[in-house]
């Protein structure tokens, strides 16, 4: 009785977050270290269908850097990186436009299908969905966003589909751009009004040290963010992370959840309960995280 009694305490606690998110637009970033596991990556796939079938319009965009790194390392050509972005020539864009716009971004669609969804593959070329020019001179085709046109999104969503959007921009010209997947989803989450933003990574959220496990901080405001940079708090790679969650926000999204995609079933703990997990950035004014 006392399973049974669990398994209805949690369908209850979940009860007010499916109203809430009922018919709302939720945009998660997938990518990087937390697609690895082709179980775990199954799994997540499982939760966005689940979310998907009770009304959640969920529009997934992708990155794939380790299997960009795995392709051009195959065809013996050298990954660089400036700035912690990776320098794109002519050949190795070509490598990325394969590696995102095709397999991964279809090997997402055909496991989100085999779940029961109406997924469809799309990238930043697709229907000018995102436009780009150039990041800067060192980084050759590394784009910086200029433009987001959804129409092609709402319409799939409309549709009842799930929209598998790989981070891959055109200038409207011929020319492709790599371009970041998280500063790719934030700018489609704005454009679509989204209810929130999830950027799943490989680490549990923002911490106050990183030594410590315990120094998480769980929810950050946009106030705080000018303070924990100052402290070094907010560093390296997680300052194009939170200036992107900030960029989101300031577009029109109510929150943006950073969580820890390798955890098993990190997207359901995040959308359905109350404590969340991981760093959740919203508006407000400064709290005792930049204290």
């Amino acid at each position: 009785m006392n399973d049974v009694a669990n398994k209805v305490a949690t369908l209850m606690e979940a009860m007010p977050y499916l109203k809430k998110y009922a018919g709302k637009v939720i945009v998660i970033k997938y990518g990087g270290n937390a697609m690895k596991n082709p179980e775990l990556q199954q799994q997540v796939m499982h939760d966005l269908v689940l979310l998907s079938m009770i009304s959640i319009r969920i529009v997934l965009v992708h990155g794939g850097g380790p299997s960009i790194n795995k392709s051009l390392a195959a065809l013996g050509i050298e990954s660089k990186f400036v700035r912690g972005l990776r320098v794109t020539d002519e050949e190795t864009m070509r490598v990325v436009q394969r590696v995102l716009a095709g397999e991964t971004n279809k090997d997402l669609v055909k496991l989100l299908c085999a779940e029961g969804s109406k997924a469809v593959g799309l990238c930043g070329l697709d229907a000018g969905l995102i436009t780009a020019r150039p990041e800067a001179e060192d980084l050759g085709l590394v784009g910086h966003i200029t433009g987001v046109d959804v129409s092609i999104v709402e319409t799939l969503l409309e549709k009842g589909c799930i929209p598998v959007i790989a981070s891959v921009a055109g200038d409207g010209e011929g020319r492709s751009y790599n371009v970041n997947a998280d500063t790719a989803a934030a700018a489609i989450a704005g454009a679509l009004g989204a209810r929130r933003l999830v950027l799943m990574t490989d680490i549990d959220g923002l911490m106050r040290d990183v030594k410590d496990p315990d120094s998480l901080i769980s929810v950050l405001t946009t106030e705080d963010i000018g303070p924990l940079k100052e402290q070094g708090v907010i560093s390296g790679g997680m300052i194009p992370k939170i200036d992107c969650a900030l960029h989101a926000i300031e577009s029109g999204v109510e929150r943006v959840a950073m969580i820890n995609g390798t955890l098993p079933h990190s997207i359901l703990v995040e959308m359905l309960t109350k404590g969340g997990i991981g760093t959740l950035v919203k508006t407000g004014p400064r709290t005792a995280a930049s204290a």
